[in-house]
């Protein structure tokens, strides 16, 4: 089973809108053993519509357009699939009717133009929409059949879930599928390709890596009767060969990771963040029910008040500046200590797109000062990948990514540096 993917609407192409129906799609059929084999978006355009699912159904089994189902005249996808199938289109008493019902309901005036959604190309098949008023549509044509959906992703969603996969499922060539996706931060997509050159020479088995800034996703698919059990031994040798650099699977995220692993303990976190402006707090605040392991944060951005807020030592900061691992170790603890956590974080560098300090952009220190008095300091230079806001963008992403990692590592007792530090030491004595 082939399945190309027709994406329609000009504030698609003009980069207005992203196109994140064609992902969502590519993934659900991925997952029900359907191969997509191309993915194309055209405009608002009735010629150009027809002969993109033409196209498509000389090369694919079905093709799946997603938008110009609404009531406006430039929603011309149904005029199109009609064109296309020789036939006109004709207003469907049913929908007509539906259509009326819901506006009433409202408590609106029904457009006439609205009608335009009860009108539907000559034996089409119709699609339920129980989350909106356009159905969707089938249509068969010559080489295949084309599926219609409404281009709002709910309404999509709903459709595909309901009506589409489970159709193109019990057609004949769908095999089962078995797949996992393990989480991986804080390593280079090069390095867990090399070790797992391994597991990509398995009979049956497929490996997708799907970077983002500091993280890659690895995701294992296999295919046949025995997916099930190829796929287990696949997931076991890459756990194996990975080992702690895997720190979750499937929907797991680093800051859940963290909040889950804190919990378990009985433990908490506090964050001082200079180059990410409060972008760790933030991540560390998306889940509900936060509170109960992240106390709070502190975003020391100027350096005096790095010396202000948190105690960092001024003859430090006059010495070395505010870009120094000396200077992280001092952040993390002072926001722990501050704020009572078992954890303090702390993060400090250049994200551009000037260099500061004498330390060049991507150079970011980090810190984790623990409920003793050992800390653990790591400094990696983060890659410059463009310039101007986008350097600064991706480095504070891939920040936020190594400081939880590092984090991680600190609550498990994973392999990360640790280093006693003299003012530390000074103050445990004092007190």
């Amino acid at each position: 089973m082939r399945v190309e993917l027709l994406t329609v609407g000009d504030e698609l192409l003009l980069g207005d809108t992203i196109n994140g129906n064609a992902a969502w799609m590519g993934q659900r059929l991925a997952d029900h053993g359907i191969e997509v084999t191309r993915s194309v978006v055209v405009a608002d355009d009735l010629d150009v519509i027809v002969a993109a699912v033409g196209e498509a159904l000389g090369r694919a089994d079905a093709v799946i357009t997603t938008g110009g189902l609404g009531p406006t005249y430039d929603d011309v996808t149904r005029d199109a699939l009609a064109k296309a199938a020789g036939v006109k289109l004709i207003l469907d008493p049913g929908l007509e009717k539906r259509l009326r019902d819901r506006v009433a309901a409202a408590n609106r005036p029904l457009a006439p133009m609205a009608l335009r959604m009860a009108e539907v190309p000559e034996g089409a098949g119709l699609l339920g929409n129980s989350a909106g008023s356009a159905p969707g549509l089938r249509v068969e044509l010559p080489g295949g059949v084309a599926y219609a959906l409404p281009g709002v992703p709910f309404e999509m969603r709903t459709i595909m879930d309901e009506v589409v996969l489970p159709e193109l499922a019990e057609r004949e060539g769908v095999p089962q599928v078995a797949r996992k996706t393990l989480r991986t931060a804080a390593v280079w997509e090069s390095v867990i390709a090399t070790r797992l050159a391994e597991v990509e020479a398995m009979d049956g088995i497929k490996v997708a890596y799907l970077p983002d800034p500091a993280e890659v996703k690895i995701r294992l698919t296999a295919v046949g009767p025995d997916s099930v059990r190829l796929l287990a031994g696949a997931e076991e040798r890459t756990r194996e060969l990975l080992g702690s650099m895997i720190y979750g699977a499937e929907d797991d995220t680093l800051d859940r990771v963290v909040h889950r692993l804190l919990a378990e303990r009985g433990q908490t976190v506090a964050a001082a963040e200079s180059l990410t402006g409060g972008l760790i707090g933030a991540e560390l605040t998306a889940m509900p029910g936060s509170s109960a392991t992240y106390l709070g944060g502190e975003i020391t951005y100027a350096t005096e008040v790095k010396h202000q807020l948190l105690g960092v030592p001024a003859e430090l900061l006059r010495e070395h500046g505010a870009v120094h691992p000396d200077v992280a170790a001092a952040m993390a603890v002072g926001v722990r200590d501050r704020l009572g956590a078992s954890y303090g974080l702390a993060v400090t560098g250049v994200a551009g797109p000037e260099p500061q300090d004498g330390r060049p952009v991507g150079t970011v220190f980090l810190a984790v000062a623990g409920p003793g008095s050992l800390l653990s300091v790591t400094g990696p230079r983060l890659p410059v990948p463009g310039a101007g806001r986008e350097i600064r963008a991706v480095i504070r992403r891939m920040t936020v990514v190594h400081a939880l990692d590092l984090l991680r590592r600190e609550i498990l007792g994973l392999d990360v540096e640790r280093v006693t530090r003299e003012a530390q030491e000074d103050r445990e004595e004092k007190s």
